[in-house]
């Protein structure tokens, strides 16, 4: 199956845990509003790191999906794992495996995440059960 559509997302920096800001990683909160076959929000961390040259970069993230996916109704979470090497993105956004729950028990599968003119898109492959 697939399920495409639009989100929005908020991002919130956090101070860093004792010592960390020595090792020059960011910390963030991740708040997203799904819309089109997934109507949902989320709620997340993410943790990046700079690179020594302009447009490298890392980042992992991890966050929990509520509401419904093509009308079934529960949660799941999401893991990300991003890369930025001088300017070309390399994304991993995953079904955390037996992370579903209600009607979405059993998920998995794996979502990709596009922006065009600062719109947020997604289109989530998945199979269930």
């Amino acid at each position: 199956m697939q399920a495409n559509g639009s989100f929005e997302v908020k991002l919130a920096p956090q101070p860093p845990a004792p010592g960390i800001e020595q090792a020059s990683l960011g910390r963030m909160t991740i708040e997203k509003q799904f819309h089109g076959d997934l109507e949902a929000t989320s709620l997340g961390e993410m943790l990046s790191a700079m690179g020594q040259v302009q447009g490298s970069a890392g980042y992992v993230a991890i966050e929990r999906v509520t509401g419904t996916l093509h009308g079934k109704r529960g949660s799941f979470v999401l893991q990300h794992c991003g890369v930025m090497d001088r300017g070309s993105p390399q994304l991993s956004v995953t079904v955390v495996p037996d992370s579903g729950t209600d009607a979405l028990t059993g998920l998995s599968g794996s979502m990709q995440i596009k922006i065009e003119d600062g719109s947020h898109y997604y289109i989530f492959d998945y199979t269930l059960p």
